[in-house]
């Protein structure tokens, strides 16, 4: 891929500054717009090549910026059943349905917020879940499965920590350092699949300026949301992200 052509290259950095803002911390469906946008020009296997390094530095960018800012007791929970379902997704990739995969995160994370919505009609969904081991690596294994076959990883983890109802600040970093270490641990077995476009890294030089600003910003804007705000929208880019989902997997299936 070259981006000598000027559409191109203007598709590839809305795409990078979109995804950007929500490695920042400003919601999953800001993520979603990345490939599309990108696969309007060159294929989508392409574009999702390109993207995976982007993602990576998007990751360091935002540890940076949420340093120190987590939950270590749900980090202790999730990410080593995280790691598990990553095996698992990498064990079963050559039969497992990606869409099918797709479309049931989505029905389940759909069920989710209008769950949610359900209980606030009853003055019940403001008070925060305790912490539960079981739910929590439950949720942690299936996060790291969905992410490595179907690139859907946010829904699962947001089911169950999204009802704690932790500070903005110490959600998203919490967020961050989870996803952080799920992106780290695909690069082995994406390799071995043959799912690393090495050969677009010229083609990165561009995008690595607008990565890097665009996450700084996403965690600007959050580290000054006020949780009344900051979990309304959360919920909605949850349902976005879902109807997204749900319309991939029944496209492709």
């Amino acid at each position: 891929m070259t981006l000598s052509d000027p559409v191109i290259l203007t598709a590839s950095l809305i795409a990078v500054a979109f995804v950007g803002l929500s490695k920042g911390g400003l919601g999953g469906a800001f993520g979603l717009l990345g490939v599309p946008i990108m696969a309007l020009f060159i294929p989508p296997l392409q574009a999702a090549a390109l993207l995976l390094p982007i993602y990576l530095l998007m990751d360091a960018v935002s540890l940076w910026s949420w340093r120190g800012q987590w939950d270590k007791r749900i980090l202790w929970q999730m990410v080593p059943a995280g790691l598990v379902g990553i095996t698992i997704g990498w064990l079963t990739a050559s039969i497992v349905s990606d869409a099918a995969v797709r479309l049931l995160v989505g029905l389940v994370a759909l069920g989710f917020v209008v769950l949610t919505f359900i209980r606030a009609r009853y003055k019940t969904a403001d008070k925060a879940r305790a912490d539960n081991p079981l739910s929590a690596r439950f949720w942690g294994l299936l996060s790291g499965f969905t992410s490595f076959v179907a690139h859907a990883g946010g829904p699962t983890f947001q089911i169950h920590v999204m009802p704690m109802r932790l500070t903005p600040s110490l959600y998203t970093g919490t967020s961050v350092v989870f996803f952080a270490f799920m992106n780290a641990s695909k690069i082995i077995p994406y390799y071995a699949l043959g799912q690393f476009g090495f050969y677009n890294a010229s083609a990165l030089l561009p995008m690595l300026p607008v990565a890097v600003i665009a996450t700084l910003t996403g965690a600007f804007i959050v580290k000054r949301m006020e949780a009344k705000i900051f979990y309304p929208f959360m919920y909605s880019m949850v349902s976005i992200v879902s109807i997204k989902l749900i319309y991939d997997g029944m496209s492709a299936l």
